[in-house]
């Protein structure tokens, strides 16, 4: 769940989630209040994975996210660029097939999956829209990116109560529960700079993505956004 770059270099942001790694899962549940699990399943249920077809898992830190495509009988491939998260996530599922990879760069050739997908991801990566264009070209024609991303909560009460928690609970929760606490305050201080829904769909089109949509998850708080590769 917790990606965000700021002004960090990659190699930075990518020792800052290696020190997280081994309480990764745990943190974010505590944190979400148990939401990243609804976030999950919606992410499952929007990408629709189907015997045979090959998945990429972008962002997939531990492998959590990947697990329900393996099981609906895709080829899963989690790829992330955190080595200390690729470690922790094999020890855990020795089975998944971990990939280290820069999304700005991915070691796949062109058309090589039917899906791609990346959660709370593609804020901590260095060229987001270097990113998007990698994943376009990794991925099959009429093959389909699924993108979950915090946003913007759309109710104006809602969304002040929220920043509210971001800058100031959330760092002291933070603190208790998790190995790296100063990795959290970047989230808090780089959602207010995220583009709102609209504008990551913007983004998206001018990636080269098309048929684009998406549906808010959490009043807001995370957007889904749904494109496919013509």
């Amino acid at each position: 769940m917790i990606r965000a770059s700021l002004d960090k270099q990659p190699h930075e942001v990518a020792a800052m989630f290696d020190d997280v790694a081994e309480r990764y899962d745990l943190t974010n549940d505590v944190l979400s209040f148990g939401q990243d699990r609804i976030w999950r399943r919606a992410v499952e249920r929007a990408v629709a994975a189907q015997p045979g077809e090959r998945v990429l898992d972008l962002a997939a830190g531990t492998g959590t996210s990947s697990e329900p495509f393996q099981a609906a009988g895709a080829a899963v491939v989690p790829c992330d660029f955190s080595l200390g998260m690729l470690r922790a996530g094999k020890r855990r599922r020795a089975d998944l097939p971990f990939v280290a990879g820069d999304a700005t760069g991915l070691p796949f050739a062109d058309a090589s999956f039917d899906a791609v997908t990346i959660s709370f991801g593609l804020r901590n990566v260095h060229d987001p829209d270097a990113g998007l264009r990698e994943m376009l070209r990794v991925t099959k024609p009429g093959g389909r990116l699924v993108l979950c991303e915090f946003s913007h909560p759309t109710w104006g009460p809602f969304r002040t109560v929220y920043l509210e928690y971001l800058m100031r609970a959330l760092p002291a929760v933070a603190r208790r529960v998790a190995s790296n606490p100063d990795a959290y305050v970047y989230l808090a201080e780089s959602i207010s700079a995220w583009p709102d829904q609209r504008g990551m769909a913007e983004r998206l089109r001018r990636a080269g993505w098309s048929s684009v949509r998406w549906r808010n998850l959490s009043g807001g708080i995370v957007a889904l956004h749904h494109a496919v590769r013509l």
